[in-house]
């Protein structure tokens, strides 16, 4: 084989590796969430105040549980403090991401729509989508907030087209007079 032959031959299997690659690797895809979805799926609903977090391997995976205190409970049973777990984090110097899935702060609040299997932690329903962050105007007071899904794309399966969606820097009176209004239809 000659040397043009031999570097046309390693260019191919390059490429057929790249195919391969890209054939098998996975996206996070998630599915578009209303306000009433998320309460209506969730078995809990509360503004929380994060109180820390901790990172673990288990089963080969790297996990975060995150702690919270409970500052105002809108749906379901919640201890005062509450233990989230999610997918991701830092173990050392290993680092997992995982596209949609939050992180937060310790003293940050946000709501959180959460749900649980009996005797496990809770997890966020629609991780980025069931995940509202609270902030506060430094000159007027006015709090807001801001659905973590509402920064990216999220899929749509019936427009088979990636739309940018959710809440953004809607005052905390009319969220909560929205999120009542979903928990009512839920209960009807």
């Amino acid at each position: 084989m000659s040397y043009v032959e031999r570097r046309r031959f390693l260019w191919v299997l390059f490429l057929i590796g790249i195919v391969l690659i890209a054939l098998t690797a996975s996206a996070t895809t998630l599915a578009p969430l209303t306000l009433a979805d998320l309460a209506q799926e969730s078995t809990a609903v509360a503004r929380l105040r994060c109180l820390g977090s901790r990172s673990f391997w288990e089963q080969g995976e790297i996990w975060t549980e995150t702690h919270f205190e409970v500052v105002q409970r809108e749906k379901g049973e919640l201890s005062p403090v509450v233990t989230v777990r999610l997918l991701g984090g830092a173990v050392g110097s290993l680092h997992s991401h995982v596209d949609e899935v939050p992180a937060f702060r310790a003293g940050e609040e946000v709501y959180l729509f959460l749900w649980n299997r009996e005797g496990e932690p809770y997890r966020v329903l629609g991780w980025s989508q069931g995940t509202f962050r609270v902030t506060r105007d430094a000159q007027s007071g006015l709090e807001t907030v801001t659905q973590d899904s509402s920064r990216g794309p999220i899929f749509d399966p019936q427009t088979r087209a990636f739309r940018r969606a959710g809440v953004r820097r809607l005052p905390v009176a009319i969220f909560r007079e929205r999120l009542h209004q979903a928990l009512r239809q839920e209960n009807r």
